[in-house]
C-alpha cells in the first residue's frame, strides 16, 4: 500500500460513464438469467441479516445500479452515481448529500472496488453514519481460485499486487470521480489485513470469505451460464465442501465495519 497520490492503473481508464452502460447490460442479463438472480437475493439476504433495526437512520446503498436491493430489503434507500428512474436519488461516495451522524447502514455491492481513493470515501461514509452504524461491503474475494476467475472471466482488473491510494490528491473533488476499477481492493485492505492499520474510528466487525461456485456457474452479468439447475445443484455441493477452504475457494467477501462510539 502507498500513502502517494499515484493512482493505480492497470489498464486505460473507460469514461465514467461505462458505469452506467455496465448498469444497463447488467438489466438484460438480470432478466434473462434466472439462476442469477435467485443467488443475488441470496447475497442479498446475507447482508440483510446484519442489518441492526434498533440503529436510528436509513438503511442506504451507495452505487445501487438496477436497485435490485429493494427485493430482499424493501426499506433501502437506493443511490447511483447516475438518476435512472428506479433509483431513489443521486449519491456520489465523496460528497454524500446526508447529515452527519444521521444514516444507520451504508451498503456497498460492488462499489468498494470501484473507489479509486478508499481511504476519501471511508472518512465520508464516517462523517453520514450514526455511532455505531455499519458500513456493509459485498465484494469479489480473491481467492486462488477467485482470482482466475476474475482474471479471466471478467473485464475488471483484479490487481492483488499493484499499490492502493489511500487518500485523494490535494484539490479533489467529488466532481473528478472517474472509472476505477481494482477487485482484490477489499480482499486485501480487510481480509489480508493491508488496511487494519488504518481504520481509526472503525471496529471491524466482520470479515466473511463466501464460497460460491454457483456463482461462478451463473457466469455473472457478462459471461454465458453452465448447466441447468442439476449442474446448479453440484455446484452448491461443492460449496459446501470447499467451504472449510476459503482462502483457496471463496467467491465472494462479506465485510462490516461498525462506526466507533465515542
Amino acid at each position: 500500500m502507498t500513502t502517494g497520490h499515484t493512482p493505480m492503473m492497470t489498464t486505460a481508464a473507460p469514461p465514467l460513464e461505462q458505469h452506467d452502460v455496465e448498469i444497463q447490460r447488467n438489466r438484460q442479463a438480470w432478466g434473462r438469467k434466472p439462476m442469477l438472480r435467485e443467488i443475488y437475493h441470496e447475497f442479498y439476504r446475507l447482508i440483510a441479516a446484519r442489518i441492526d433495526p434498533q440503529l436510528p437512520g436509513p438503511v442506504v446503498e451507495l452505487g445501487s445500479g438496477m436497485g435490485r436491493i429493494k427485493d430482499v430489503i424493501p426499506e433501502c434507500v437506493t443511490t447511483d452515481l447516475f438518476p435512472n428512474p428506479w433509483l431513489d436519488r443521486r449519491e456520489n461516495c465523496y460528497a454524500l448529500s446526508f447529515a452527519d451522524n444521521s444514516v444507520s447502514h451504508l451498503i456497498l455491492f460492488d462499489v468498494w472496488h470501484h473507489l479509486r481513493y478508499p481511504g476519501t470515501a471511508l472518512r465520508e461514509f464516517h462523517r453520514v453514519l450514526a455511532p455505531g452504524g455499519r458500513l456493509i461491503l459485498f465484494e469479489p474475494a480473491a481467492s486462488w481460485i477467485g482470482r482466475l476467475v476474475y482474471h479471466f472471466f471478467h473485464h475488471e482488473p483484479v490487481a492483488v499486487r499493484d499499490p492502493i491510494t489511500w487518500e485523494a490528491p490535494a484539490g479533489f473533488s467529488a466532481a473528478d470521480a472517474d472509472y476505477y476499477a481494482a477487485q482484490g481492493s477489499a480482499t486485501r485492505l480487510f481480509w489480508w489485513g493491508e488496511g487494519h492499520g488504518r481504520l481509526a474510528g472503525w471496529r471491524l466487525h466482520e470479515v466473511r470469505p463466501v464460497t460460491s461456485f454457483d456463482y461462478f456457474a451463473t457466469g455473472g452479468f457478462s459471461g454465458p451460464q453452465l448447466g441447468g439447475r442439476f449442474l446448479h445443484g453440484l455446484m452448491r455441493a461443492m460449496d459446501f465442501m470447499a467451504s472449510p477452504f476459503p482462502r483457496a475457494c471463496a467467491a465472494r467477501l462479506l465485510v462490516v465495519l461498525e462506526k466507533e462510539k465515542d
